[in-house]
């Protein structure tokens, strides 16, 4: 008459009915309150009223049989209620549980007017691990129920080997399980949870995305090559993960197709190119930790450049091989290396490198420099006169010396009278000019004539005068 909504006294009258025992009553009531959810997928446990009533059912274990419609119930009862409410449902075992009226009865409102995380949060809480996967799968829920509903809960409970045996017991291919498993591995990877992530993915035999997780175990928080000496481990087992799919390519390129669709692929070119990078990446550690430890290294790099990196990062690891050794030899076999297999840019390296050896001072390794470039057979005409025009950017630091013998070490004339230029070396310009060819000489004497009357050098601009 009120025009009042009457789901709350259908709601709390069987409230009644279910403390009273009779479930039956119980039910019927509910149905005049109680509505399926829209979405069935949505990551909620249904409605308050539903949660109520399942809590209530959880929290009774031995049901109470009433055969008339009495709503309350006898004193007996209620002690039986007593008694029976602080046993706890965990101590029961998974058959028993099911064998219980009250269990089937929850049941009943879930699959009825829950959420499927609700069913399923519900089997995980009674240790129903099975039916959990079971229903997940026959419901074909999102990936974000099974995360929710079984993949945090195992965890976080120290049970992920029960949820991986039984995965694999329902489905020993895991092809079924594909889509949850890599929305599991996000998951772990969003919180930062790599050694957990590491570990189902060893589960999953995912041996490519296996080891790029070693590579973070083996990159990651280190400051020096003396901590990536500490964990050299890693480069074995990402080695030995890259191998074990190389065979498992090998051994699936004679049949029509290769099963595994969830688990990354790449190319045996690919691979076999990673596990060189990783071979590599041993030496250049080994070398590094051993430079470290004797005390020749004197970079300091805020961040740690490894093989793992782009290819700016990967020539930071050329340059710091050949500048951490006792000197540019010792070094530069590896460099070369890392350079010929990356195809990096090699003159910009070796600039790079000399341009630092003028920072400290070294110029005679400078020197060495440009004598293994040109020993490597790898370098063009004028590689290592390039190395040198790169470097005389900072020859105002450079003495005198030091720098005609650098000079002296060029192939080209061209180039030598361009450094002479750059050094502002006027004098020196004029005399490399004079011995070339006749026509090309008058036309490098007069500019050297320019640059010593723009610099106000009345003694080369007189020579020049007097040539010309």
């Amino acid at each position: 008459k009120s025009g009042l909504d009457p789901s709350g006294a259908w709601h709390a009258w069987g409230m009644a009915c279910l403390k009273a025992g009779n479930l039956s009553s119980a039910r019927e009531k509910f149905s005049r309150c109680l509505k399926p959810p829209v979405d069935l997928n949505q990551l909620n446990y249904g409605s308050r009223l539903i949660q109520e009533v399942v809590q209530y059912l959880e929290s009774t274990v031995k049901p109470i049989h009433i055969v008339d419609d009495d709503y309350f119930a006898t004193l007996r009862e209620l002690e039986a209620t007593l008694r029976t409410r602080s046993l706890s449902l965990e101590l029961m075992c998974e058959g028993k549980i099911q064998q219980n009226s009250y269990y089937q009865e929850c049941l009943f409102y879930l699959h009825s007017y829950g959420t499927n995380l609700a069913i399923i949060s519900f089997y995980m809480r009674h240790d129903c691990m099975r039916e959990a996967l079971l229903h997940l799968l026959n419901k074909e829920s999102p990936a974000e129920v099974f995360i929710e509903g079984i993949f945090i809960p195992s965890y976080e409970s120290g049970k992920l080997h029960m949820l991986e045996n039984l995965l694999e017991t329902i489905d020993p291919g895991l092809e079924s399980w594909g889509s949850y498993l890599i929305a599991a591995c996000k998951h772990l990877q969003r919180k930062n949870y790599y050694h957990i992530l590491y570990e189902l993915q060893q589960f999953m035999k995912d041996h490519v995305r296996a080891a790029m997780t070693c590579i973070r175990f083996f990159t990651h928080g280190a400051k020096s090559y003396t901590e990536l000496g500490g964990k050299q481990a890693w480069l074995l087992k990402i080695k030995d993960h890259l191998k074990v799919y190389l065979q498992e390519v090998s051994r699936s390129s004679g049949r029509k197709k290769m099963v595994f669709t969830f688990r990354k692929k790449m190319s045996a070119t690919d691979v076999s190119r990673h596990i060189n990078t990783v071979e590599l990446q041993m030496e250049v550690t080994k070398f590094l930790h051993r430079c470290e430890s004797s005390g020749t290294s004197q970079m300091t790099d805020p961040s740690l450049p490894t093989l793992f990196g782009n290819n700016n990062m990967k020539m930071d690891v050329a340059c710091k091989v050949m500048l951490e050794g006792k000197n540019i030899e010792e070094g530069f076999g590896i460099a070369f290396r890392v350079l010929q297999d990356f195809q990096l840019e090699a003159t910009e390296v070796y600039s790079k490198v000399a341009k630092q050896l003028v920072k400290q001072q070294k110029y005679s390794e400078i020197r060495q420099l440009l004598r293994c470039v040109n020993e490597s057979g790898a370098a063009a005409k004028n590689d290592g006169d390039n190395i040198i025009l790169n470097c005389l950017s900072e020859s105002k630091n450079i003495p005198a010396e030091d720098l005609d013998n650098l000079i002296q070490d060029m192939d080209s004339d061209e180039n030598k009278i361009q450094a002479y230029l750059m050094c502002n070396k006027l004098r020196s310009a004029y005399l490399v000019s004079v011995r070339q060819e006749a026509a090309r000489a008058v036309q490098l004497v007069q500019h050297v004539r320019q640059l010593a009357q723009r610099g106000g050098d009345d003694v080369v601009q007189a020579i020049c005068a007097q040539w010309l």
